[in-house]
């Protein structure tokens, strides 16, 4: 077996682990502030021991990238707690699919660092992934319970673009180790008084759940995610990882009985849709630039 072969089903195995992460949402009942924090806590421990062990370099260059870094960590906290408010709030199926909406929010982000012009393209992706957000939702009224998961799932998904946009700049500067560790513990760091007040009782389930949560479903599939793209190509990563809502669904209707609508399953093949169109003409454009400047 080629090792792009075992990079791809590494990249396949990762993203399903990200879709059974979703699980966590259900299985853990208490505030997803704790969950949060045990999530990104124990990621932290797995992932300095990992750094220890391989010899990753840990110190970063300047305290303003330490604040850089620790702010986007900030936004990774929101973004994983309106996510699991999302799927507490209603189903696996609502947030993993509005979620899904966070590479068109990044299309629109984009220019603005880039200095490029939204296209066309890009308005069309954005009006049909509204469409589909709109039939996933079967009822809009602020008091459905699958409303406010939508809306919470699309919060998660706009706080994932900014994370996305971000760590594309800091990635040219520090490897992915060394972004993941440091956001992680800005994570934890800023949710920590929130934890203090709550001041939760645990037992010992809830505590492995929490340690599963954050050093399989966190620190390892990160590095495996991370490690597949040695040699995968980033538009196939980038369409593979939309599998993530399909596998989250199908592995939430086997363990919780969780069944979505023909209506939800509408909306969410709309939003994939329109993400994966997007992703195909963004990674040939790119190929184009890369072509381009390689031939000047």
């Amino acid at each position: 077996m080629t090792q792009n072969k075992k990079n791809l089903i590494k990249l396949h195995f990762a993203v399903f682990l990200f879709g059974f992460a979703a699980l966590f949402g259900k299985l853990l009942t208490f505030s997803p502030l704790i969950i949060v924090f045990g999530r990104t806590f124990f990621a932290v421990l797995a992932m300095v021991i990992f750094m220890v062990i391989t010899k990753k370099k840990f110190k970063l260059d300047s305290f303003r990238d330490y604040l850089n870094i620790g702010f986007v960590g900030c936004m990774f906290a929101v973004h994983w707690y309106t996510f699991f408010k999302s799927i507490q709030v209603s189903s696996v199926a609502i947030a993993v699919l509005t979620f899904s909406t966070f590479p068109i929010f990044v299309t629109f982000m984009e220019p603005y660092f880039s200095k490029e012009k939204i296209k066309r393209l890009d308005i069309i992706t954005a009006l049909i992934t509204l469409l589909g957000v709109a039939l996933v939702i079967p009822k809009f009224e602020l008091s459905n319970n699958f409303t406010q998961g939508a809306l919470w799932g699309v919060a998660s998904g706009f706080t994932c673009s900014i994370l996305a946009v971000s760590n594309r700049i800091n990635v040219q500067k520090y490897s992915s180790y060394q972004i993941s560790l440091y956001q992680n513990i800005a994570a934890s760091f800023i949710l920590l008084p929130f934890i203090i007040k709550i001041n939760p009782v645990l037992n010992m389930r809830e505590i492995l759940l929490l340690l599963l949560l954050g050093v399989v479903f966190t620190a390892f599939t990160n590095i495996l995610f991370i490690s597949s793209l040695s040699t995968v190509k980033a538009q196939l990563a980038s369409i593979i990882t939309c599998l993530e809502p399909v596998y989250a669904i199908v592995v939430a209707g086997v363990i919780l009985h969780e069944v979505p609508s023909i209506r939800t399953l509408l909306g969410g093949s709309v939003i994939l849709s329109a993400v994966i169109i997007a992703s195909i003409y963004h990674g040939k454009q790119l190929k184009k630039e890369i072509i381009l400047q390689e031939s000047l």
